[in-house]
């Protein structure tokens, strides 16, 4: 069956189990520890939809059981890395069999596609999606959510972290413009710091954020990536050229980039 045609499909038959109230993202093909990721070496999947229905859909690419998993636009007026990441997907089509190995990427370049489409750091439900993790730190509240992964995004990012086990990762923010990181992740930060002019800086875990769950509680090297205020005004090809080597490099750790 063609590919768009099974995206629709899927799209149709999640919108259906949505609209009945018994939401719940596409279920995720079990994979054992010596089985290879994937069919193909390069396919897009659709692992669920937004409050407000839009799908979420992400790439995963390589053979390989070393996992890195990369994302953008968790705030929706944080839009620079959108085109980042989607730059990055193009870039490693063409240099699959150089860089990816023995290495498996996932990229997620629309985290909150409503939060995106109306131009607000929150989702349709004015819910924080970086607050909304279980953490030991989290908070409870109107705006971080009145429980833990109560929203759809929040959700489907957890499950891809579950499913696919990542060994690091890096989520593109903006405006702080630097590398921070949580849990094992210093080392990373610092590895990626050497190509591009961002400083390495500490910013401590959020309440109920990413980098508090995947970095402090599981225990995974990951990079909050804050890129400057005024990338939103740059064309995909400058921002590559400014952050390009960098997320290629948290591709290859801790191997230099050529």
């Amino acid at each position: 069956m063609d590919k768009r045609i099974t995206i629709i499909l899927e799209a149709c038959i999640l919108l259906a189990v949505t609209c009945t109230g018994c939401y719940k993202p596409v279920d995720y093909p079990e994979l054992g520890p010596s089985q290879p990721y994937l069919k193909k070496p390069i396919e897009q999947r659709l692992a669920g939809s937004s409050v407000e229905e839009r799908p979420i859909m992400y790439s995963v690419i390589g053979r390989g059981t070393e996992v890195i998993f990369i994302l953008a636009t968790i705030h929706g007026d944080e839009p620079a890395g959108t085109p980042l990441v989607n730059k990055l997907e193009n870039y490693l089509r063409q240099n699959l069999d150089e860089l990816l190995k023995n290495r498996f990427v996932v990229l997620l370049p629309v985290a909150n596609p409503d939060g995106l489409a109306q131009k607000t750091r929150h989702n349709t439900n004015g819910v924080d999606l970086n607050r909304n993790f279980a953490t030991q730190n989290r908070i409870n509240s109107k705006e971080f959510g009145l429980s833990p992964l109560s929203e759809p995004e929040a959700y489907i990012i957890e499950q891809l972290i579950r499913q696919y086990n990542p060994d690091r990762i890096v989520s593109i923010h903006q405006p702080y413009g630097c590398i921070d990181y949580d849990g094992p992740g210093e080392k990373l930060a610092s590895h990626m710091g050497k190509y591009c002019d961002l400083p390495v800086n500490k910013l401590g875990a959020s309440p109920g954020s990413l980098g508090s769950f995947s970095g402090e509680t599981l225990g995974i090297p990951t990079i909050t990536f804050e890129m400057q205020q005024n990338d939103s005004n740059l064309n995909a090809e400058i921002l590559w050229k400014k952050y390009g080597k960098a997320l290629i490099a948290a591709i290859t750790y801790p191997n230099p980039v050529e």
